[in-house]
């Protein structure tokens, strides 16, 4: 099911978050025989990267991703597990912005809609997608 959504949003790259979007992403991507793009927490990427660092609920972190990744241009639909407050998701879409991405799409399975995260990534622009939504947090 997320890969018909990525397929619709004319993916041709699949952005996924450490560590569960990894998992999803990373299906999604084979699925459609595109490449996998990861955005990793600091220091687990081998290569020069662009970081960004974001607020959370309870201090700061860092996610970075490999320029060389990403294509100028290239439309990277962002994947993971959960979207709640949508401070990962909101750094990954900066992050992959930068590294030039046409990041337009995020695909969850889950949203907590109360946390207001897709709200979030709407206001920048992008498509929400979630295969299911839970009340309460």
């Amino acid at each position: 099911m997320l890969a018909d959504h990525a397929r619709s949003a004319k993916a041709e790259a699949i952005a996924g978050l450490e560590a569960r979007g990894f998992i999803f992403g990373a299906a999604v991507a084979a699925s459609l025989g595109l490449p996998f793009v990861l955005v990793r927490k600091p220091g687990k990427l081998p290569v020069p990267v662009l970081a960004i660092d974001y607020a959370l609920e309870y201090g700061t972190d860092t996610l970075e991703v490999d320029p060389d990744a990403v294509a100028q241009g290239q439309i990277v639909v962002i994947v993971d597990d959960l979207i709640a407050t949508g401070g990962t998701a909101m750094a990954a879409l900066q992050l992959l912005r930068r590294a030039g991405a046409k990041a337009e799409h995020a695909l969850f399975v889950i949203d907590l809609p109360e946390l207001a995260g897709a709200e979030k990534l709407a206001a920048e622009g992008v498509c929400v997608t979630a295969l299911m939504a839970f009340a309460g947090h």
